[in-house]
């Protein structure tokens, strides 16, 4: 099955260094805009609400990623690819002071691809 959100090492390192630092349940939502510049955001649970406006697009590095249905209109024919790159983000996410940010890349589903995900009722 095609992973319609994938991780980078450098990603899953920093997961790793967020869970040591707050424990082992986190949560990624992919932002919409405004403050946050549109990213990957990385919360503790209960800091935000998932419902029926968000969907869930798969694991990275054992912690759930969300986005909100109006979101995924824009982004479902791309697999999105979460990033690391230097500096401090103006995001509520939790990195927020390890120097580093996430960032979300995509890509285009092939043909195939595509043809599969609508196969399995995935689109």
């Amino acid at each position: 099955m095609i992973d319609r959100v994938t991780a980078t090492p450098a990603t899953l390192e920093l997961i790793q260094l967020l869970k040591q630092r707050h424990g082992p349940e986190l949560m990624f939502l992919q932002s919409g805009g405004c403050c946050d510049n549109s990213s990957p955001n990385c919360y503790l649970p209960g800091e935000l609400t998932i419902g029926q406006h968000e969907i869930h697009l798969g694991d990275i590095g054992d912690v759930p990623f969300y986005m909100t249905v109006a979101q995924y209109e824009y982004w479902k024919h791309t697999q999105l690819i979460i990033d690391v790159i230097p500096g401090n983000g103006d995001t509520f996410s939790l990195e927020g002071g390890t120097g580093k940010s996430f960032i979300t890349r995509s890509r285009l589903f092939t043909d195939a691809e595509w043809a599969e995900l609508q196969t399995a009722g995935l689109v």
